[in-house]
């Protein structure tokens, strides 16, 4: 009986060095892709009936986990819309920590993924490179960029405009990821919304 409740706490206290931060907006169990389908529209000059149906499958991968956190990749497939011109909207990298989603924005983010899941914490990053939070509420104003990032329910919603008319969204839900992605270029010149499908 004794040996048991000796084990018992030696696991306990070794549990908390193995565990990683895990962020309840994006995370996964395993490093294998998980995807999704995802329905919206998009718009353009060469666009002719303003807005039009637009698909795509988003794939979601954990490409490494410290003990501080992850880093993810999401990707935009198989896009389909009847545009003769197929969009294309390029991949993204996230840094994950318990309490920050942060957009990993080098010139070659697969090298950074392996330099960064080498260090023993975080590294430093820019404030308009957050692009999630657990906590409370996040403003920012970057010349004619304003930004906001709030949490509504089990939601936490990420949103970007300049007063030309450019703007992004990003909307993560609790234990199931990224459900919304938006983007779009001045004066509805180019732009697509896209929502996860149940």
């Amino acid at each position: 009986m004794n040996r048991r409740r000796t084990a018992t706490v030696m696991i306990s206290i070794l549990l908390p060095t193995f565990t990683h931060a895990a962020n309840p907006f994006l995370d996964a169990p395993a490093d294998k892709p998980t995807s999704a389908k995802f329905r919206g529209t998009e718009w353009g000059d060469e666009i002719q009936q303003g807005e039009i149906p637009l698909t795509a499958r988003v794939v979601t991968t954990r490409l490494a986990r410290m003990p501080w956190g992850a880093i993810f990749k999401i990707e935009f497939t198989d896009l389909e819309s009847r545009t003769t011109q197929k969009r294309e909207i390029r991949p993204d990298y996230f840094i994950v920590t318990d309490d920050r989603i942060i957009l990993l924005n080098e010139e070659d983010n697969e090298a950074a993924v392996k330099k960064i899941s080498a260090l023993d914490k975080p590294p430093a990053f820019e404030p308009g490179d957050i692009y999630g939070i657990t906590t409370g509420k996040f403003n920012r104003e970057d010349g004619l960029w304003k930004t906001t990032i709030s949490l509504k329910g089990d939601l936490c919603v990420y949103d970007s405009s300049h007063l030309s008319g450019h703007f992004k969204k990003i909307v993560w839900k609790k234990g199931v990821g990224l459900v919304e992605y938006a983007s779009g270029s001045g004066a509805h010149a180019d732009g697509f919304r896209l929502k996860r499908q149940k």
